[in-house]
């Protein structure tokens, strides 16, 4: 017994897909692989089964060609014979006025249901050798075969398919489970020969949360530079917007501790997606920061003050702007659930916590709340940190590097130490004079 599940059909956690060009190939490595799993168990998987009966009995009838050629009769006919006997055949149609009803034959049931009654079924028909009417027991020219088949054929991508599939007992170790899963798959193929058209391959929610978890990663990309696009637009500069940028990383790093320090199961993928709404709203904090820095320097202030000025003004709008995404996103984060029918029309509310949707909408509410407490503190630290750093590049990495736009690498932080350090060596091992920011007196002759 398992829940209902709502939403459109998913795969199962554990999922391998065996397929092949013959089914007999197909059917013979799935049930391998199946007996190895079985013996080699994995803890965790619930019940692996495969999604068709490998084992379904079969009873088979072989005509000997052979005979049935000496005698006359035709393995289509033996097969049209056999079918009327076990299927039925529509022979005629009657009608009861308006109605009509198809006039079936076939054998009563406790005979097309004995074996030994249908081997000794009578076949007639005209051999077509000497023009006469023969009459033979089915028994004379086939025999029985008892045997094992698959229930069915599945086909994927063209490829007959058997797919091998389970739920886990826990479902924050799907991801695991599959790493062991495939070591076991690794050994089996060492220790076992399979054809060359058969593939082994694991799909299933693991593979679907790998494609949307790229998805994810490229829209996150692509989200990025359409915003730097614009920032570069918007100050006309391109270390501006890389320093607005690292906002984003700043809270991904404010994200993955919150969840390490709460204990809470990390969704991937509504994960991802708090990420990408996340980067819409930690960046205008570090916009409003730099903007009215710049505002205030084109009003005399000086680069330093002008950057504690910011920051101390700055500070409400971006406090409240956090604080309200916060609380408007806590409610839907702890699953707080209001009955208004009840509230309007009996005054009770009928306030409780959890249910269905906080497990959809819970990790997106806290991966926006964990990213905002933390990119909060760190923007009135690090962004006016790195306009100073960027600001004071210019001038000395002009004369330093032969280029102004080496102050981009102020919004690296602390590594700038680091890659000054590798740039000065760099001049030293050339031989050519480092400047090391000493003015050039000039005299002037009057």
């Amino acid at each position: 017994m398992s829940q209902e599940e709502n939403g459109p059909p998913t795969d199962p956690p554990v999922n391998i897909e065996v397929s092949g060009d013959y089914l007999e190939s197909v059917t013979k490595v799935a049930t391998d692989l199946y007996r190895y799993l079985d013996t080699n168990r994995i803890d965790g998987i619930e019940n692996l089964q495969p999604d068709v009966d490998l084992f379904n009995p079969e009873i088979t009838v072989k005509v000997d060609r052979q005979r049935a050629m000496m005698e006359g009769v035709s393995t289509a006919q033996i097969g049209m014979e056999l079918r009327t006997a076990v299927f039925g055949k529509e022979v005629s149609k009657i009608k009861d006025g308006e109605d009509e009803y198809k006039i079936q034959l076939r054998y009563k049931e406790n005979m097309r249901n004995n074996i030994t009654d249908l081997m000794n079924m009578r076949l007639t028909f005209m051999d077509m050798n000497t023009m006469q009417i023969k009459s033979l027991p089915l028994s004379s020219v086939a025999t029985i075969d008892y045997t094992n088949s698959a229930g069915g054929i599945k086909r994927k991508n063209v490829k007959r398919t058997i797919q091998l599939q389970s739920n886990v007992l826990d479902p924050t170790m799907v991801a695991p489970i599959n790493l062991k899963l495939q070591e076991k798959i690794k050994e089996f193929k060492q220790n076992n020969t399979i054809p060359s058209d058969v593939t082994i391959k694991q799909s299933g929610q693991s593979e679907q949360e790998a494609e949307t978890s790229a998805f994810l990663g490229t829209a996150l990309l692509i989200a990025l530079g359409l915003i730097f696009l614009i920032l570069v637009l918007q100050f006309n500069s391109l270390s501006k917007p890389f320093i607005v940028l690292t906002e984003i990383f700043f809270s991904i790093i404010g994200v993955l501790l919150g969840y390490a320090f709460t204990g809470m199961t990390v969704s991937s993928i509504m994960m991802g997606v708090g990420i990408i709404g996340l980067a819409g709203i930690v960046i205008k904090n570090g916009i409003l920061l730099i903007e009215f820095t710049d505002e205030l320097r084109h009003r005399g202030i000086r680069t330093r003050e002008a950057a504690i000025q910011a920051g101390k003004i700055r500070i409400i709008p971006v406090l409240l702007t956090a604080v309200a995404t916060i609380m408007g996103l806590f409610p839907l984060a702890v699953g707080l659930n209001i009955d208004f029918a009840g509230m309007f029309q009996h005054l009770r509310p009928n306030l409780f916590f959890g249910g269905d949707s906080v497990v959809f909408w819970g990790p997106l509410s806290w991966t926006i709340i964990f990213g905002l407490i933390f990119s909060f503190f760190l923007t009135l630290v690090m962004v006016p940190s790195m306009y100073l750093i960027s600001e004071r590049l210019r001038r000395p990495m002009n004369k330093f590097y032969g280029t102004r736009f080496i102050a981009l690498l102020g919004f690296t932080g602390p590594l700038f130490f680091i890659l000054a350090g590798v740039m000065y060596l760099v001049k030293w091992l050339h031989g050519k004079k480092v400047w090391m920011g000493q003015q050039k007196h000039t005299t002037k002759q009057v």
